[in-house]
This record gives structure tokens, C-alpha cells and sequence, in this order.
């Protein structure tokens, strides 16, 4: 059985400085103690003779060569766009910047 309590949420949540119901304690008291539990049953079968692992199957990343190819002309990639100068993209300041 896990050790969280309510006591422990409520201090949790002081750390926190989260305000929480005594629904909202009960609820977390419980939801908490059941990942503690889990976590506990891992650890009793995580033992050196048993590898880590990330994933339950092996997994390979698919990737191809980075080999250079056509690109678009600088027409052709402002040709969609809703506002340029010719050379570049147009857009709305952003984070308070003036220009």
C-alpha cells in the first residue's frame, strides 16, 4: 500500500501554492497512491539481470541521405504568400517589436 496521505497532498500543495477542495485532496490522495503502488511494483521486478528498456519493441529511426536537390526560386516561394517585397516575407511584428 502506498505511503501518500491526505496529509501529504495538502503539504504538496502548500509547496505549490495550489489551492485544493478536500474533494480535490481525497481524489489526488487516491490517484497518487495508485502511481505509487505501480511504480512499487516495477521495482520489485527491476533487478540487474532484467535490461532497461524504452520501448517493448525494438525500434530503428527511418531516415534517408540528406542529399541536395531542386530548390524553389525566390519568386516561386513568395508566389503564395499574402505579402512580400520581392525578396522576403512580410509579417506582423510579433512580442511588441516597433519598426
Amino acid at each position: 500500500m502506498s505511503e501518500i496521505t491526505p496529509e501529504t497532498v495538502e503539504h504538496l500543495a502548500e509547496l505549490a501554492r495550489i489551492a485544493l477542495t478536500d474533494e480535490e485532496v481525497a481524489t489526488l490522495t487516491r490517484q497518487l497512491g495508485a502511481i505509487a503502488d505501480s511504480v512499487a511494483k516495477v521495482s520489485e521486478v527491476a533487478t540487474p539481470e532484467v535490461p532497461a528498456t524504452s520501448h517493448p519493441i525494438p525500434m530503428a529511426n527511418v531516415t534517408r541521405p540528406d542529399v541536395p536537390g531542386p530548390t524553389l526560386t525566390t519568386e516561386e516561394a513568395l508566389s503564395g504568400a499574402p505579402e512580400s517585397d520581392g525578396s522576403r516575407f512580410v509579417v506582423a511584428a510579433i512580442l511588441g517589436e516597433e519598426q
